[in-house]
């Protein structure tokens, strides 16, 4: 099996030479899959959840060398044979994820179900023995957050969160950046998402069998509140608070996941939102805008700074995002699969309000002030530098080889699961403070609920 480089050895490559060195400019899925990998190496799979992210998930994992899909579950019969269609006749399928991990021939689980079903699968398949890698946010409650981490640290089996950033080297690079102080002294995060689209609003196709017959309605119900069989919530979960975390569980996790990566940090003390339902009108009952703001304490790693996070659904002016990390001396943006470091010094003149003056006054202000800064004109300089991922490099596969990494090694990942959760709580948190209209407080080093305080 061929060797990767560690993070630390990646970091000082990139920062010779850029990002483009990292991934062999020719690697695809064919050359990986076709790479010989020992027996012992080779691991076998479950995927429990085969919607949208859990294909897309098992395709992505089983591009890395030496992973074979043994077997699957789903609540809906369509997926099942969806499954055998897509891997194989030999994948093993069950409605009762509990069959799957029972299976001795089962290494490890990706967890991609819908999020109440999250703590609840990976406290059970690590112990059954399973590492797992789950997708965020890990918890759909923040009183499920220890129970997970305590399961972690007694079954001693590898837990990974699926939010991709914290094995991408895109950011790994702008964290690298940030603590050369390519910024100056860090003030303020703000990020974006705008989306116009019925799928990114998760207005997922319903199937035409989809019915008592195909759908095991209760397991998918579990423990949330019961309701008639309803397929729009079976396949819209998304869109309702019983089943899933809305925009802050969905999409600001995975921000919080890139900013505490790049920053090291463990998360923010007071936590303020806002938004509503403005256009999908659909029965749902999460908001489809909202916006928050995040206060983080000083830290060791980072000075306090401000957090804005903002996702439309409704936005006429197209699909975009940004993510940007800005301090007195420049700022980070990444996106497009790059981290760009932009700069635009200060200007020496500081300007003046003298015209506020009397006359005698600002006559001695101006020439005192002249003899300081001579007027003239100038261009101002700028630079911008841009660190950017070779073509056909995807952080998913790069999140997938992390974990398996760690299956075969038993050495610990980064987004374990108190990272996971310290990413995954404050998104909670969002909810609460829009649901209940409050700001809310949170101590990020316990991972429990805090005093709301001001600086």
């Amino acid at each position: 099996m061929t060797t990767r480089p560690s993070r630390r050895e990646f970091i000082s490559l990139t920062a010779a030479s850029g990002l483009a060195a990292a991934v062999p400019a020719g690697a695809s899925a064919q050359t990986l899959s076709a790479q010989n990998v020992p027996p012992g190496e080779r691991l076998q799979i479950a995927t429990i959840g085969v919607g949208i992210q859990g294909i897309n998930d098992t395709r992505t994992a089983l591009r890395v060398p030496g992973v074979e899909l043994v077997a699957a579950a789903d609540v809906y019969d369509g997926r099942l044979t969806l499954a055998k269609e897509t891997w194989g006749d030999h994948v093993f399928t069950s409605r009762d994820y509990r069959e799957v991990l029972a299976r001795p021939d089962v290494d490890a689980v990706i967890i991609a179900t819908p999020d109440h079903w999250h703590a609840r699968m990976a406290i059970d398949a690590m112990k059954a023995g399973k590492d797992v890698y789950v997708e965020k946010p890990i918890v759909q409650d923040i009183e499920e957050g220890p129970d997970v981490i305590e399961a972690e640290r007694q079954t001693k089996r590898i837990l990974q969160v699926g939010s991709q950033r914290a094995s991408s080297i895109v950011y790994a690079k702008a964290g690298e950046l940030f603590r050369a102080g390519a910024i100056g002294e860090l003030n303020l995060v703000e990020a974006w998402m705008n989306r116009n689209s019925s799928n990114g609003a998760w207005q997922y196709s319903i199937p035409a069998d989809a019915s008592p017959a195909t759908i095991d309605w209760d397991r998918f119900i579990g423990n949330a509140p019961k309701r008639p069989f309803d397929p729009v919530r079976l396949f819209r979960w998304r869109n309702y608070r019983d089943y899933g975390t809305g925009i802050p569980g969905d999409l600001f996790v995975h921000l919080f996941t890139g900013i505490h990566y790049v920053l090291g940090s463990t998360g923010p003390t007071r936590v303020m939102a806002t938004g509503g339902l403005r256009h999908w009108i659909d029965g749902r009952d999460v908001p489809d805008v909202m916006l928050a703001i995040y206060d983080y304490p000083k830290t060791a790693a980072h000075p306090a700074f401000t957090l804005s996070l903002k996702v439309n659904f409704a936005n006429g002016g197209g699909n975009d995002q940004a993510f940007r990390f800005i301090g007195p001396d420049g700022m980070l943006t990444i996106g497009n699969g790059a981290v760009t470091l932009s700069r635009r010094p200060r200007e020496k003149d500081p300007g003046h309000t003298s015209d506020t003056f009397a006359k005698a006054m600002r006559e001695a202000y101006m020439k005192e002030h002249r003899t300081k800064y001579p007027e003239q004109v100038e261009l101002r300089p700028t630079s911008e530098e841009v660190y950017a991922a070779p073509a056909g490099y995807s952080d998913s596969l790069e999140h997938f080889r992390t974990f398996f990494d760690a299956v075969r090694s038993r050495r610990a990942v980064v987004e374990d699961a108190a990272f996971g959760f310290r990413a995954a709580a404050p998104a909670l948190l969002t909810n609460e403070s829009y649901f209940e209209s409050k700001p809310v407080g949170w101590d990020p080093d316990r991972m429990k609920r805090g005093s709301v305080k001001t600086d």
